[in-house]
This record gives structure tokens, C-alpha cells and sequence, in this order.
């Protein structure tokens, strides 16, 4: 059977009854039994995936399909799904099961789209590499030996394996486009606002963003057609109206781009992907677009106001898991003080544990105004200066990342490394703004990368639309 990139290539062949959806599903479960050694699944819905399969293949044959009519999805484990297990990658919440369904899930089933499973994450999104999972490390379906990314490494490895179509993932630093870049497949991070975050477990509240990773920018597009707008269960989602994203991928006019200098002339970026991404500008400005190599001073500071913002915020939103109101309770406690500190130190891995550590400390008194006030200055200064570049340019153009997937357990003792892989990513995630990864570049050691582009706020319509041309330029 074929792999499908594109959601209107399968609709045209579903319709003309090339296959069934029925078909359609027992190929993906397939695939996904024979891809297990990736660990990119931490369940799948095997009855419910075939069920639903029953009622479209009724109809298509009878009745009015939705827009997303057989397109297979996988959700990320921090995403709700009532009746089904959510854990967010810890062993906090291994038995828990979602009392409700996120925004995002109840209005890819309303248009009838398959969730076919949930899949492996760094422990509540904390990471870069998919390593700090309860469940074990996600592979590269490229290259078993290295790593996804992160934090939606499982996310990125199913679309690339073709093990799902398209996949939610979450974005807090980097978290879809980072794996995205790795695995060499499409991921967008909305507009701060763009999707509700109803029902996505909270890492840092004003970073999280749910967005679309697949294999192709009309899917992307699909999906955010979907999953877009205002959601009465989120004060933060933008009551915009939302434009019909799959139907406007044709760039209209000649854009103008903002090429990051510190980001290609950098000893920290691989020579390779700094030499495409500079290749990239040349080939946009031989077709008509203006492409200038700007400063951006504020580079080296992006990743400290990032983690000093982004960990308190999770030390705040972590703590409600206390083996008392939720989570692992351990069996060991005897008392109430017991009760607290034995069941988070037995329910979080080390990475949440010291992200929580360092966010508490940011927090405490006589150090809050010292780190935390002035990191949310510095968050001010990096998001007017983005204004500035926007007020002149369509688009920022950077890497993804500084490099390709490493390998499993490379830099997990240094975390400090695994921090600075979001360099390039955080910049969105600090002002709000969306962007885009963009598969478009293959290393001479045979893994894949990307290069991103950063817009004006809720302007998802130019990231799609160049993102579908880029393909025509790699």
C-alpha cells in the first residue's frame, strides 16, 4: 500500500475505492507492530482505530465525510483523551487515565480523523532527545542509534516511519520543531493563542503551544484548519477567525526574509547546514524574494531567560502532582510529610526533578526579582526586538538546530548541551510568535535537518504557504 503525503491523494483514492479505511488502519497497525523496536507508541487503540474505521468506510459510501476523512493520527502523551491512559512519559501518572478529551482531539474526531495511539515524550515535554522518557528512549527511525529530538520525539519518529500520517506534538522551546528537523518530516509551532491548550498537561504555561507535525505542509495545513480558533475552555485562545490554511498554499508576491548572521557564522553550527542555509537564501533571492543577513545580539542570551521563565512556571505547575491531589503515591509513606516528598522523589525523573529544583530556587525570596523579574525583562527586549525585524520582514530565517540527531546518551550527562540545542527554536516560544521547520537539507552523514522560519503573529498562512515552496527549491 502506499505511503500518502499528501491528505487529498488518499481522499482521491479512498473515494474511487482503491482501498477502505478498514485497509487503510490494518496498514498503519501493521507498521506500527513491525516498528516497535522504536518505541515511538505507548499505547495503541487498536478496536477503537478499526471501529472507527467501520463508520467512515459507511460514510464515504452513503453519507458526508469530514475534512480529515481517514487520516491517521497520533497523539503526544501529555494530550488529553477521555477514557484513555495519559501519563505525560512519568511514572507520576502511570495508571492515570483523561477524565475529558483536549480541544485539539475532540475537533480532529469531529471531522473524522483516526487517533491511533498515544506516543512516547520526554517526561512531561521536559527535554531535547526523548531520552528522559519512563517508557526508555524514542529512535530515530533514520538511524536507530541516535535520537528523535525532543520533546515530541515519538511524535516526529511515527510520521517519519510512516507510522501515522500526521501527529500532535507540543512546543514549549523547540519541542515539534527540533524533532522535526532531526527526522527529517514538517513541524509547525502556532502562534501563541492560535490552538486552545485545553487538555495538554502544563509544562510552562506561557511557552506550550499543541501544534502539527507530518510529511508535507498540506497536511499541516489541514490539520490547523481543524484544531484552530477559539475554545471556550481556554481564556488564552485567540477568537480570530481562521483563515482556510489547505486552500491558500500558493505564495502570492515576493517575501523578504531576515537571515540571522550569529546563526550560520557561528562556531556552534554545524558548517554543513550553516553552508545550505545559506545556499537556501541564494536560491530564494534567484526567484524574486530579498533575503538580507541581519544581527540578532540577544542569541546568546535566548536559552538562560527561556529556563529561568520556563522552570519556574513548571515548578508551579508541578506541584499539584504530590501523591495527594494527583499522581504516584508511594507505598512507603507513613505520614503526610512522608507522603509528599516520597512520592515525588519515586514519581519524577532526574531532568524534572532538577528543572523543578532550579524553578523553585528562581522563585524563592530575596532570588525572585534577581533571576525570575529580570528574565521577564529580558523576555520583553527579545520580543520587541522581533517586533522590529517584523515591522520590515515577512519571515526570520535560521536552522532548526545547530546540529543533526546525535547519538542515544550522547549529551545526557551534560545538560547544559542538551539545553543549547533549543538555541534557535526558543526565540519563538519567548515572544509568542509561530515558525515553521522545514525538512529541506540531508548532511553527508546521512541524517536529515531543517530550516525554520519565523512570522509575524498569526500569520501560519505565509509560514504554510513558503514552507509548501520551499520543496521546490531544495
Amino acid at each position: 500500500m502506499n505511503t500518502y503525503d499528501r491528505l487529498s491523494d488518499l481522499h482521491r483514492d479512498l473515494k474511487r475505492g482503491a482501498f477502505t479505511c478498514m485497509d487503510w488502519v490494518n496498514h498503519h497497525i501493521d507498521a506500527i507492530e513491525k516498528a516497535k523496536d522504536l518505541n515511538a507508541f505507548v499505547e495503541i487503540f487498536y478496536q477503537e482505530a478499526r471501529n472507527r474505521a467501520t463508520v467512515l468506510d459507511q460514510k464515504l459510501k452513503h453519507g458526508k465525510p469530514g475534512k480529515l476523512a481517514g487520516l491517521i493520527v497520533g497523539i503526544k502523551d501529555n494530550i488529553c483523551y477521555k477514557g484513555h491512559g495519559l501519563s505525560a512519559g512519568s511514572k507520576m501518572l502511570e495508571s492515570f487515565e483523561s477524565l475529558f478529551s483536549a480541544t485539539v482531539v475532540e475537533r480532529l474526531l469531529a471531522e473524522d480523523a483516526i487517533v491511533i495511539g498515544r506516543l512516547n515524550c520526554d517526561e512531561f515535554a521536559m527535554g531535547s532527545s526523548n531520552e528522559t522518557s519512563f517508557y526508555g528512549p524514542v529512535k530515530n527511525p533514520i538511524d536507530n542509534s541516535k535520537v528523535p529530538g525532543g520533546s515530541s520525539g515519538g511524535s516526529a519518529a511515527a510520521v517519519a516511519a510512516g507510522l501515522c500520517q500526521v501527529t500532535l506534538g507540543s512546543d514549549t522551546g523547540g519541542s515539534i520543531r527540533q524533532p522535526a528537523s532531526f527526522c527529517g518530516i514538517y513541524g509547525l509551532k502556532p502562534t501563541y493563542g492560535r490552538v486552545s491548550r485545553h487538555g495538554l498537561i502544563a509544562f510552562a504555561s506561557s511557552f506550550d503551544q499543541i501544534g502539527p507535525l507530518a510529511r508535507s505542509a498540506e497536511d499541516l495545513a489541514a490539520v490547523m484548519e481543524v484544531i484552530s480558533g477559539a475554545d471556550e475552555y481556554d481564556a488564552t485562545a485567540s477568537s480570530r477567525d481562521v483563515p482556510q490554511y489547505s486552500t491558500q498554499l500558493n505564495v502570492t508576491g515576493k517575501r523578504k526574509f531576515a537571515l540571522i548572521k550569529e546563526t550560520i557564522d557561528s562556531d556552534g553550527v554545524d558548517k554543513e547546514i550553516a553552508d545550505h542555509t545559506k545556499s537556501l537564501a541564494g536560491k530564494l533571492r534567484a526567484n524574486g524574494h530579498q533575503v538580507d543577513k541581519i544581527s540578532f545580539p540577544y542569541l546568546d542570551y535566548l536559552v538562560p531567560i527561556y529556563y529561568l521563565i520556563a522552570t519556574a512556571e513548571a515548578s508551579s505547575n508541578l506541584a499539584r502532582y504530590d501523591g495527594v491531589h494527583y499522581g504516584h503515591r508511594s507505598e512507603k509513606a507513613t505520614d503526610l510529610e512522608h507522603i509528599y516528598k516520597l512520592s515525588r522523589a519515586e514519581g519524577f525523573g532526574t531532568e524534572v526533578k532538577r528543572r523543578i529544583i532550579l524553578g523553585t530556587f528562581v522563585l524563592s525570596s530575596g532570588y525572585y526579582d534577581a533571576f525570575y523579574g529580570k528574565a521577564q525583562k529580558a523576555r520583553g527586549l527579545i520580543t520587541k526586538k522581533m517586533n522590529a525585524i517584523m515591522d520590515n520582514y515577512d519571515f526570520i530565517l535560521t536552522p532548526t538546530s545547530p546540529g543533526t540527531a546525535f547519538e542515544i546518551g550522547e549529551k545526557r550527562k551534560d545538560p547544559v548541551q542538551m539545553y543549547l540545542e533549543d538555541i534557535y527554536t526558543v526565540m519563538a516560544n519567548i515572544s509568542g510568535m509561530p515558525a515553521v521547520s522545514i525538512p529541506t537539507g540531508k548532511h553527508s552523514n546521512g541524517l536529515p535537518y531543517g530550516v525554520q522560519l519565523t512570522a509575524n503573529y498569526f500569520e501560519e498562512e505565509k509560514l504554510l504557504q513558503m514552507a509548501n515552496e520551499a520543496k521546490e527549491l531544495v
